[in-house]
């Protein structure tokens, strides 16, 4: 049986900014249902804003794609290993996994073995590749926390009740004051990603395209969101200088999203924000050439970006590896500016997007059903 210390804290593992985001509103609802919680771990500056004792910084498992991963790999291993000395010595209440499956499928591991309670929060997306892993989660993990409307389903394929609490985004997004921020039809946003690889990959390709578009529109103006721990000067070093661009802090990025006529952006939890946003993005995915052809033999959806796939259908334009190219990208883009009726059915489909991914409070249903849980195995 699995039993944690019941006076230790909950331990954390996050390791992306989406994941820092949604943890830090989790421990916000933790602290209301059992206020004499306390935690630690790995995680990012959110979740230290909101009280947690930040053992190990993400930015450590900060990587994308297979042959990424690989390359790190025995800087992952020692890490492992420190983390499961410091499980040992710290012997926490429970562990809370948010997505990040590469890595943390390792700590569920070490975790069951030292008899701690895990829970898996955001759970990872394995529906879309390598969906055999909910094997690996119905032994390890005590519990599934849901936050897409499909998931349920694909989880009782393989004889798993799992908890389904809606979208976290659904209580950080200000919708009611972003839907009276105003457009500005010559702006165009930018989000290159969160991790050096993909922003160094994708971010010269958004520069050429707006070299191209410069010259049937000339008015435009550009603004890059910065995401937290990537360092503008490296943003500015991948940008021409002939084009102006300003680039946003993360704390006002919502209202940024908002402002912009459209947006080009990596693909990832961002698509998600700017979808319920409502604002029009072309998303762009490159990965290495061997992540590429593993991909292609592992991966079971026909999306990418998770505004198509809890509609079922394309609403953003997915440009994905030679397609994410500044010619495409341009095109594309230019459809939007040139062409209302197109735009605005995009606009149209993210409006009935917003009604299909829950009510407001999954970080408080998330909390209820752990601290629930905690409360039956230490009966």
């Amino acid at each position: 049986m699995q039993t944690g210390n019941p006076t230790g804290p909950i331990w954390f593992n996050v390791g992306e900014a989406s994941g820092d985001l949604h943890g830090a509103e989790l421990i916000k609802r933790l602290k209301e249902v059992a206020p004499e919680a306390t935690f630690t771990g790995m995680g990012g500056p959110a979740m230290q804003a909101e009280g947690m004792d930040i053992r190990y910084s993400m930015k450590l498992i900060s990587l994308v794609g297979i042959t990424e991963i690989l390359g790190g790999l025995t800087r992952i291993i020692t890490l492992l290993g420190e983390i499961k000395r410091e499980l040992i010595r710290v012997r926490p209440r429970a562990i809370i996994l948010v997505d990040c499956p590469e890595f943390n499928f390792r700590i569920a591991k070490i975790a069951y073995k030292l008899g701690i309670p895990v829970y898996y929060y955001i759970s990872p997306q394995i529906w879309a590749w390598r969906s055999g892993r909910a094997n690996f989660l119905r032994k390890y993990v005590r519990k599934v926390i849901c936050i897409l409307p499909f998931e349920k389903d694909f989880y009782k394929k393989y004889n798993m009740d799992v908890d389904y609490v809606g979208h976290p985004l659904m209580d950080v997004l200000p919708l009611a004051e972003l839907d009276e921020v105003p457009v500005d039809e010559n702006r165009i946003g930018l989000l290159p990603g969160s991790r050096n690889k993909e922003v160094s990959t994708l971010l010269p390709e958004f520069a050429g395209a707006a070299k191209i578009l410069q010259k049937a529109h000339p008015n435009l103006h550009y603004v890059i969101v910065r995401a937290p721990g990537m360092e503008k000067e490296r943003l500015l070093s991948l940008w021409p200088n002939d084009i102006p661009v300003k680039i946003v802090e993360p704390d006002t990025r919502y209202k940024t999203f908002r402002s912009c006529k459209c947006i080009m952006a990596a693909s990832g939890t961002v698509t998600l924000e700017t979808a319920l946003i409502g604002t029009p993005v072309l998303v762009a995915y490159k990965v290495s050439f061997i992540s590429e052809l593993i991909a292609k033999l592992l991966v079971n959806v026909d999306h990418i970006s998770l505004p198509n796939l809890i509609a079922g259908h394309e609403i953003y334009p997915e440009y994905i590896q030679k397609d994410a190219c500044a010619n495409t990208l341009a095109q594309a883009a230019s459809r939007w500016l040139d062409d209302p009726t197109e735009y605005d059915r995009v606009k149209q489909e993210l409006i009935k997007l917003r009604t299909m991914v829950g009510e407001p409070g999954a970080p408080l249903r998330a909390a209820q059903i752990i601290t629930d849980d905690l409360a039956e195995l230490g009966k």
